[in-house]
């Protein structure tokens, strides 16, 4: 017997506007932003390390894109 076999469009909107009441449009804001990091953070963990100074090069053309 599945959990969650009719979960659909609807019960998602309900669970968050029920995420909304309880937390608060900043902090559900703000939850979403960690979890955004989190999940970022695990995709670049599984990813083959890089030699050091790939990674350097790779982080200063980032870093000059920005300014």
């Amino acid at each position: 017997m599945p959990l969650f076999r009719n979960f659909g469009v609807p019960e998602l909107i309900l669970v968050l506007v029920l995420a909304l009441i309880i937390f608060g449009p900043g902090r559900v804001a703000r939850l979403g932003s960690e979890l955004g990091k989190g999940i970022r953070g695990f995709k670049e963990g599984l990813q083959p390390a890089k030699p050091k100074e790939e990674a350097e090069k790779t982080d200063s053309d980032s870093s000059s894109d920005e300014a």
